[in-house]
């Protein structure tokens, strides 16, 4: 029983649901529970990460390296008696070259003379002789432990470099969060906007079919005292069905934008608090723009970057030196004597590449082609984003005359079809009149509603480039 109340405590927030939520709530979810923001953070976690494994490069790298062995290879055995400081005169075969001395000088019956002069008679047969102790040694088990240092002391600028443009790429990934960030801002925002605008066509709708049901009661009562036919009462129902049809499509577009939001803040939400149809104009400030602007930001990190790459080019005709320690013990038995048997090397390298095929040269170049290529890039964009910007504020101040002239239009088709709705009781038109002008109020309606949202789109558009108040 504890199992499942557990388990169903621990299912209590996959069913949770938001209601009356408002926009700034929904920002402020959107930064800490949006999956696709949480996995643009770890990307740039990594790159810190990389950043930091370059920077750590400049102090050097330590192992200890432990490793056993048997063997009774000559060269081996011989090696590892020396690494244990055991070597003796027998390992090199002396027993055989002292057994020869002493039978040539037992022939000489103690005559120094004889001893000489058959030595050199001899000597080539004794130097001939193959040290069965050397040759053949017994196997041998082998030990060493070993502690290593390496240290570089001069690159040409290599680990500098390397470690600036992987800061700077750190700085890109945060960018490229930041840009991440102002996109999903802009949908959250917009879909609040599509939510408040949608609800108001659906209240206007529920206003129309009213009216038509008015309407239809009128058709049906007059069809009643004879001054109205069938087919009046015929068009009345069409258009009525052709209104809840439109009336249902409106509410699963605000089911599916209500899906889309829950989606954007990975939680199920059902209702929000409303806010007003459109969005305010944002003010334009040209400095401002340049400063805070990403995708100028990312142009100009990346023309740094490029600069870095030409330096980086470079470093590789200079020279490098690394300096080395090594201290270690061996022996036949793990760490035994390991003070008595330890040795060290220290050392210093330089190492210089004087010539590849020109290769260094050509990849300098390109480097440097791209410096330039980049720095046109930077101009490219300022110019660019501040075209775009005019060329939004443009649309969107044609798009508020657009709204206006929407506006006088709706509310002249709602007071026309009031009107001919008063005559048709009169029997001063047809039907078909009074659902034309009911036509039009839709139609102006939908245009009202549809130049809101574009220009709600716009104006998201621009404050995204603007990127105002975007913190990560």
């Amino acid at each position: 029983m504890k199992r499942v109340l557990l388990l169903l405590c621990a299912a209590v927030p996959l069913f949770a649901e938001v209601k009356q939520l408002s926009l700034s709530q929904a920002l402020e979810m959107l930064k800490k529970e949006n999956l696709e923001l949480k996995i643009a953070k770890f990307n740039a976690k990594m790159k810190q990460l990389e950043a930091q494994a370059v920077e750590g490069m400049n102090y050097g790298k330590a192992e200890v390296t432990l490793a056993g062995m048997r063997s009774n290879d000559a060269g081996n055995v011989f090696g590892f008696k020396l690494q244990s400081r055991e070597a003796t005169f027998a390992d090199f075969g002396f027993s055989d070259f002292l057994g020869a001395i002493g039978h040539g000088a037992a022939q000489s019956g103690g005559d120094f003379g004889r001893f000489t002069q058959g030595l050199a008679q001899n000597g080539d047969a004794i130097l001939q002789i193959a040290p069965h102790d050397l040759n053949y040694p017994a196997a041998r088990n082998h030990f060493q432990t070993k502690f290593s240092y390496m240290l570089p002391l001069y690159t040409g600028g290599k680990l500098t470099e390397y470690g600036r443009i992987s800061k700077m790429m750190y700085r890109m990934s945060q960018l490229e969060s930041k840009k991440l960030l102002n996109v999903k801002i802009f949908e959250t925002r917009k879909t609040f906007y599509d939510i408040t605008l949608v609800e108001h066509y659906i209240a206007n709708l529920s206003h129309i079919i009213g009216n038509i049901d008015k309407l239809e009661s009128i058709v049906k009562e007059m069809k009643k005292e004879g001054y109205a036919q069938n087919t009046d009462l015929l068009e009345v129902e069409a258009r009525k069905a052709e209104a809840q049809s439109m009336y249902n499509q409106a509410k699963l577009n605000r089911e599916l934008a209500y899906q889309f939001l829950s989606f954007l803040l990975n939680t199920d939400v059902k209702s929000i608090k409303r806010i007003r149809e459109t969005a305010p104009m944002p003010d334009v400030d040209k400095t401002a723009l340049e400063a805070n602007n990403i995708d100028i930001q990312k142009a100009k990190l990346g023309l740094q970057i490029s600069e870095h790459a030409v330096a980086l080019e470079e470093s590789r005709f200079l020279p490098s030196v690394g300096a080395f320690a090594e201290y270690g013990s061996a022996d036949d038995k793990l760490w035994n004597q390991f003070a008595q048997k330890d040795a060290y090397t220290v050392g210093v390298q330089l190492k210089w590449n004087l010539f590849n095929g020109g290769a260094d040269e050509y990849k300098l170049e390109k480097a440097k082609v791209n410096y330039m290529k980049v720095k046109d890039q930077v101009e490219l964009a300022k110019k660019g984003i501040a075209l775009k910007v005019k060329k939004l504020r443009t649309e969107i101040l044609s798009i508020n005359a657009d709204i206006r002239s929407y506006q006088k239009q709706y509310a002249y088709a709602k007071e026309v079809y009031r009107n001919y709705k008063e005559r048709y009781k009169e029997g001063l038109v047809s039907i078909s009149d009074v659902l034309i002008k009911q036509s039009k109020e839709l139609e102006m309606l939908l245009k009202l509603l549809t130049a809101k949202n574009k220009r709600n789109t716009k104006v998201f558009q621009l404050e995204s480039i603007l990127n105002r108040g975007v913190q990560i």
